[in-house]
């Protein structure tokens, strides 16, 4: 399926889209805002520092449409998170349109908000409007002003004080041939609440094309706990550039698991701002390429009060002609004292064309810390094979267990079953036979 809406990204094609939505004045008003932000910037240059490793000259914004007109209901799910998961509850989007939405009537009735963030918006805007938009930075750069003017089928969830959900949540968005996604997702955790989310995007086709300009905001409160699961699947020739952000206050913490396998040239800007005492954040990130994806990460550990802790560990390995990016910063501020911070970058050469850049870096202002950071690139090591080998396996099954066994550090830092499993069958359909 091809999208069929031929609304463009320029000042008509606002005006076309304003005109087609139920929104109330002030989010109307905060896209105005963006759009008049997003025409006045330029695209990002290359010689600039983010986006010198990162090439969209070949990228033309025209050949897509803004989300909006039908969407086929006969698509197929390629959900894989949820499999085998009793649910709280789930919202399914195609082609940024929310095609369902569901939440047990027990947590509604204890003041959870889950659902489309756009009918949300005009339900309950006393409780959104204060957090919309304030860990995502719509000024951010031309990517993130487009989204801020065009998002679509946004998801939302709220859980009041001290509500504690047992059961997962499920997010999916699916994307087809052509289509284009700008979901918003807005997660709000009040003081002493606790959730967990499931999040998936996947393209309909996994050779398919298409656009995803999303963004992400997570904000949590005092002593609120988030586990949150972030998977990327989308198609092989899919443009998909991302901000997301997380602010956590005092003494609360926050599990986040990214794996991404899909898209042509992805550039995802991911943040985690720690602001309250005692915060607490660990960050789990997979990438798997082939042929010539190129994925570019950009993640920031922002400490911004004292004794707080983050853990970042990214693995990538490389097939083919992909290349992969990443680029770490952990930034202590001068307040930040007894801050204790690691990342670290990991990355395994399948071919002798692939490509892993590896920069991670400190910015520390305080002087009582302790951060660490650290990055290796190695190719699959012939010891390790020679040993299985010894012990009858063949090369290819040797070659293909060491690479299904690089990530299985990512893996034992996932608390939920079903989520270690489906990373784990996610990554060994992308791991071939090697000789």
């Amino acid at each position: 399926m091809t999208q069929t809406t031929t609304i463009a990204f320029d000042q008509a094609g606002l005006e076309s889209f304003l005109q087609s939505r139920d929104e109330p004045d002030w989010l109307t008003e905060l896209r105005r805002e963006a759009w008049q932000h997003a025409a006045a910037m330029s695209w990002p240059e290359r010689r600039s520092e983010e986006w010198n490793r990162t090439d969209i000259r070949v990228f033309q914004l025209e050949k897509y449409g803004v989300p909006g007109g039908p969407v086929a209901d006969d698509l197929p799910s390629r959900a894989q998170l949820a499999e085998g998961v009793d649910l709280a509850g789930w919202i399914h989007t195609t082609d940024s349109q929310v095609t369902e939405e569901s939440l047990s009537e027990k947590w509604a009735a204890k003041g959870v908000l889950f659902g489309s963030l756009e009918r949300l918006c005009r339900d309950h805007a006393d409780i959104i409007r204060p957090h919309l938009f304030t860990a995502f930075d719509p000024d951010y750069d031309k990517f993130a002003a487009l989204h801020a003017a065009f998002w679509s089928g946004g998801q939302l969830l709220y859980v009041p004080r001290g509500v504690a959900l047992t059961e997962p949540l499920h997010i999916s968005s699916l994307l087809s041939d052509g289509g284009t996604d700008t979901t918003h997702t807005l997660i709000v955790l009040e003081e002493g609440a606790e959730a967990t989310v499931l999040h998936e995007s996947n393209g309909v086709d996994a050779d398919g094309g298409g656009l995803h300009l999303g963004a992400i905001e997570l904000i949590q409160k005092a002593g609120s706990h988030l586990r949150f699961v972030d998977l990327q699947e989308w198609g092989q020739k899919t443009y998909h550039f991302a901000h997301q952000k997380a602010v956590v206050d005092r003494d609360a913490s926050l599990q986040w698991t990214i794996a991404a396998m899909g898209g042509q040239l992805a550039k995802v800007n991911q943040t985690v701002d720690l602001v309250g005492p005692g915060a607490d954040s660990q960050v789990n990130g997979v990438m798997f390429t082939e042929g010539r994806q190129h994925l570019a990460f950009h993640t920031m550990q922002h400490h911004k009060a004292p004794n707080c802790h983050s853990d970042f560990l990214y693995k990538s390995a490389q097939q083919d002609r992909s290349r992969t990016v990443w680029k770490g910063m952990i930034k202590v501020d001068k307040v930040a004292q007894k801050t204790d911070g690691y990342q670290r970058n990991d990355n395994l050469v399948l071919s002798n064309h692939s490509r892993a850049d590896s920069i991670p870096g400190l910015e520390i202002e305080a002087d009582d810390v302790r951060c660490t950071h650290g990055s290796t690139t190695s190719k699959v090591d012939e010891e390790q094979v020679f040993y299985a080998q010894c012990r009858g396996f063949t090369r290819n099954e040797a070659t293909r267990m060491i690479v299904t066994g690089f990530f299985q550090q990512i893996f034992d830092r996932i608390t939920i079953e079903s989520v270690r499993e489906a990373l784990g069958a996610a990554i060994a359909r992308q791991v071939r036979e090697y000789s």
